[in-house]
């Protein structure tokens, strides 16, 4: 950790690590005090689910677009009044809870509204960082936001539902001075106008281009591919992780957030180790290495009933995560052209996320038709088949 502490990256750097911090927290806090908010309006449960797919659902639906539009802006200014924008939408749904006027409509709106911001902002700050971090301290750069985002695991949620039990409208007007606070850094980076290489057609033109790149390159294909169905491996089988923690597993509420808490710290090891393990294996070896991890540890656990070894699997598993997140996001910035960098991210964030939706709801079908561990041996079946198919791509790497 003190070897990924160490590297200075430059000052535009620390701002945006500063601000993606801050605005991590007010986003954690947001996310356990969402379903709190929709709960004490309505306690049905399809509602309260609903509010998680209006977030969600924007990725599915802008996320080519914000990526085309991202590459036609100054990604700077973007991230910037994104923030802004959502910072003002989180005031007003503070102000309808203070005010008692808040319904199920309006918080919908607003989390809607925030997921648009989400697609843009995340697509803007990923293709930012290549252009204010040199090439050799990538590596280190990713991992120091990754690891910023393991540790405010820790306290984001907790202080979100500690937060809602002051008082409801709290938690959000927090969350809205976090994305004031974030614009404020990130407007302090030095301005990165567009490419000159950016020719403006047609949006549709556009982002065909930047899906023809990324499908034309072998290894970021096979990368987004790997990780786009690992997705569906892993949310399959963790859709129904509480349930499996408690009949698998025997835990109840305590134990089911302390394996949580294992999974956060394999992650900041994760963040912390992931350059030295690139610079000392090579890419390649450890992105193989990587996928063999994820079938052990979907086989484990569909085997254990032991809670000690589910929190050593996990802590296994996100270190994993964590590596690859690194590794993969380290090549796609250097080998993607900064004029397609915004639409090349935006395929990949939506291979990813359209892979998390479908294996959420596949999981919960697995467990309901066979049984609880059936998500995590299909998930091993997958992973295998990634493995095989990826193996020898992942030489390029």
């Amino acid at each position: 950790m003190r070897a990924l502490l160490s590297a200075r990256i430059g000052a535009d750097f620390n701002r945006l690590w500063t601000a993606s911090a801050i605005s991590n927290i007010g986003d954690g806090v947001t996310m356990a005090a969402g379903p709190l908010l929709v709960a004490s309006i309505s306690d049905n449960p399809s509602l309260i689910a609903g509010a998680v797919f209006a977030q969600q659902l924007p990725w599915l639906l802008i996320a080519l677009v914000s990526g085309a539009w991202v590459d036609r802006l100054d990604r700077r200014t973007t991230a910037v009044v994104v923030n802004v924008l959502r910072a003002a939408a989180l005031t007003v749904l503070t102000a309808t809870i203070a005010t008692g006027t808040v319904t199920i409509p309006v918080v919908y709106l607003v989390v809607f509204l925030l997921g648009v911001g989400e697609t843009l902002a995340d697509t803007a700050m990923g293709a930012l960082i290549p252009a204010i971090v040199a090439p050799e301290h990538l590596s280190s750069a990713n991992a120091r936001l990754g690891a910023t985002f393991s540790v405010n695991q820790f306290i984001a949620k907790p202080l979100g539902a500690w937060l809602f039990v002051i008082s409801a409208a709290v938690p959000f007007g927090v969350d809205a001075l976090t994305f004031a606070a974030s614009a404020a850094l990130l407007a302090g980076i030095r301005p990165v106008p567009p490419s000159e290489q950016h020719e403006r057609t047609s949006l549709r033109r556009e982002i065909g281009a930047g899906i023809r790149w990324l499908w034309g390159h072998r290894l970021l294909r096979t990368t987004a591919v790997s990780m786009g169905v690992g997705n569906i491996a892993f949310c399959a089988a963790f859709a129904v992780f509480v349930v499996y923690c408690r009949d698998r597993l025997g835990l109840h509420e305590v134990g089911y957030g302390i394996l949580l808490t294992a999974f956060a710290v394999g992650g900041l090891f994760g963040a912390g180790v992931a350059t030295r393990l690139s610079r000392r294996f090579g890419n390649g070896a450890v992105l193989r290495a990587g996928l063999i991890t994820e079938v052990l540890v979907h086989v484990t656990l569909a085997v254990t009933t032991s809670p000690w070894v589910a929190a050593a699997v996990l802590i296994v598993f996100s270190v994993h995560t964590m590596v690859w997140g690194v590794i993969t996001a380290t090549i796609g910035q250097r080998a993607v052209p900064d004029h397609l960098r915004g639409r090349v991210s935006s395929v990949y964030l939506l291979i990813q996320t359209g892979g998390a939706a479908l294996g959420s709801l596949l999981g919960g079908l697995l467990a309901g038709v066979w049984s609880i561990t059936a998500p995590f041996w299909i998930a091993a079946v997958i992973m295998a088949l990634i493995t095989l198919g990826a193996w020898r791509p992942l030489r390029e790497a």
